[in-house]
């Protein structure tokens, strides 16, 4: 059984067909759903096991980047995103979706707070940062992080630079709650510890400012044609890393070893059906538009 994945994607989201493709590519069947859709569906959250907040600006960054879809779900969905996450759902936020995670509460949750504990300001540099970084995993308690992991991602923010108070950092590192650092001298945003990504208490929600779906193919990579090939990008290991928590593996292991391909004809109908039992409304496909 495929694990179904929801993609939420908002006015000014921009990576939610990436996102979806990622999950797909590593035996998950993704759908995107915008917000208005959900919020007028909440049960539709019970129809999946892993929840995606992409990339983006979402409703043009206004306020501060992620703050309206934030208040959003916080005000329209609050108790269907944290039943979600009570009945053992996966979430991710990438880069403005970690920002949602950081502003709706769901992240980090120390000691099982709903309120914001933390923030992703302006990076030092005061300018948007777009460029490749090195970051390291902690698998300790994170489930996206497969093991000691040292990869290359790309950033690409204006608002990415972690910060909370000195109580917070310390809880964060003493719990195994920094899932991702940026390695020595790669930070490009001036986050406190280094950090790039964080997860709750569970392991199951994670958020991080690199983009993990802009590196599926190893020609993703700007020095692709300079370096060894690579079978796949680096970014697919996390995805997969989650995905296999609900799907068992194939004969002799098939699913994990499968390198990132093109999509065929039949999975992108798969993807058109997916959720079709409870998105469906007159004409509209499983991909539904405001």
């Amino acid at each position: 059984m495929r694990p179904r994945v929801l993609v939420l994607r908002a006015a000014g989201t921009n990576c939610d067909v990436e996102t979806a493709y990622a999950f797909d590519s590593v035996g998950a069947t993704s759908t995107t759903l915008h917000i208005n859709r959900l919020r007028e569906r909440p049960a539709l959250l019970r129809e999946v096991q892993i929840l995606a907040i992409p990339g983006g600006f979402s409703y043009g960054d206004d306020i501060a980047s992620g703050r309206v879809l934030a208040n959003e779900l916080v005000s329209r969905l609050r108790d269907e995103l944290f039943g979600f996450v009570e009945r053992g759902g996966f979430v991710i936020g990438i880069c403005n979706g970690f920002q949602v995670l950081i502003k709706s509460g769901l992240l980090p949750r120390l000691d099982g707070a709903t309120a914001q504990q933390a923030t992703l300001t302006d990076n030092t540099s005061g300018c948007y940062s777009d460029r490749w970084v090195r970051v390291v995993g902690d698998p300790a308690r994170c489930r996206w992080i497969p093991d000691d992991l040292e990869i290359e991602l790309p950033v690409a923010h204006g608002e990415g630079r972690f910060v909370a108070s000195a109580q917070c950092l310390a809880h964060l590192a003493a719990e195994h709650q920094v899932a991702l650092r940026y390695s020595s001298g790669t930070n490009p945003n001036g986050s406190a510890d280094d950090i790039a990504g964080i997860c709750d208490p569970t392991g199951r929600v994670f958020g991080l400012m690199p983009h993990p779906e802009r590196f599926l193919r190893f020609e993703n990579h700007p020095r692709w044609t300079r370096e060894a090939r690579r079978a796949e990008g680096d970014g697919v290991r996390i995805f997969r890393a989650a995905v296999a928590q609900f799907a068992p593996a194939r004969r002799g292991g098939a699913a994990a070893a499968r390198a990132i391909k093109p999509k065929s004809p039949s999975r992108a109908a798969s993807l058109r059906q997916a959720l079709s039992t409870t998105a469906r409304s007159s004409s509209r496909s499983s991909e539904i538009r405001p």
